[in-house]
């Protein structure tokens, strides 16, 4: 915190920050456990999504107290790698009709509830799950009233081409931006 104010007073022009999730507290999660593979517990609408989803504005009320506000939030990070993560690594697995229903009734109704007017970015994971993604979540009108943006990642991008995946995308919700949120290089070891 005292990092991000520094840059805050430095910057000439506003900084937009936005914040994504690794994984939930243990107790709320499948496996008991904050590493590994699991999901949330029970389904969307339920004590544990709803309280997940508070989590989200309590994160946000913390950071607005040492005056640092987030431009935007991301629903989870990387809601695939869940399936897939190694046992160390934290994080929880959604798929696109999770994710869609946990924006639906309890996160996006939670964000628009709290004074923050952080925005809600969807996926934040590799862009080759796009269109597909896209098509259940923002499919939804209800969930999609509450999501800015998808979050995409670029890992994987030599394995899908932006026509198909980006510019697909564009074409069936072109109201919803697209927005690389991480990348880095040498993540394949064998480069």
């Amino acid at each position: 915190i005292p990092l991000l104010c520094r840059a805050l007073a430095m910057s000439k022009r506003p900084l937009l920050l936005f914040a994504s999730p690794w994984t939930a507290p243990a107790w709320m999660r499948s496996n008991g456990d904050v590493r590994g593979k699991g999901t949330l517990k029970g389904k969307a609408g339920d004590k544990y999504h709803k309280t997940w989803a508070n989590y989200f504005i309590k994160f946000l009320d913390e950071y607005a107290k040492r005056n640092v506000t987030f431009w935007a939030v991301t629903a989870q990070n990387e809601p695939l790698a869940g399936l897939l993560t190694p046992p160390q690594a934290p994080t929880i697995a959604f798929t696109a009709a999770q994710q869609r229903d946990f924006i639906a009734q309890d996160l996006g109704p939670a964000l628009a509830r709290s004074p923050h007017r952080t925005q809600l970015l969807m996926l934040d994971d590799q862009r080759i799950n796009l269109p597909h993604w896209a098509k259940v979540v923002l499919g939804n009108a209800t969930a999609a009233r509450y999501v800015a943006g998808l979050a995409v990642h670029w890992y994987l991008d030599a394995i899908v081409p932006p026509g198909c995946s980006l510019e697909a995308t564009h074409k069936l919700f072109p109201d919803h931006f697209l927005l690389y949120t991480e990348a880095c290089t040498g993540f394949f070891t064998f480069r």
